[in-house]
């Protein structure tokens, strides 16, 4: 999922902060469990994952800090913020809504 095309602007960045509102997790982490959650069809290279993740944290909506991983590396991991969990329903909510008039429009049926 390296910014496609096909991908409503935005929609990256409530992905994101969808999976860190469930746990504080690693670039890397982030980047598994959105292959994971999504059945193999979402996939985000570093180039698109981590300009994203620092744009969230600038926003406010993400923290970082330096841990030592599972495997016994430095890594970074994200957590989301109060600031993070209300821009997430935010975007939540106009999602359901473009969804919502997309599929309305798909369903349509010939007059």
């Amino acid at each position: 999922m390296s910014k496609p095309a096909g991908l409503v602007q935005g929609t990256l960045d409530m992905l994101l902060l969808k999976i860190l509102a469930l746990q504080p997790l690693s670039g890397l982490a982030v980047s598994q469990r959105l292959k994971q959650v999504s059945g193999d069809v979402l996939r985000v290279s570093d180039g698109s994952l981590y300009p994203a993740l620092h744009k969230l944290e600038q926003e406010g909506w993400i923290t970082a800090e330096w841990k030592t991983s599972e495997k016994g590396r430095r890594a970074k991991y994200y957590s989301l913020t109060r600031l993070g969990r209300r821009q997430l329903e935010r975007e939540a909510n106009n999602w359901g809504r473009l969804a919502g008039a997309i599929s309305r429009v798909v369903e349509l049926k010939k007059a």
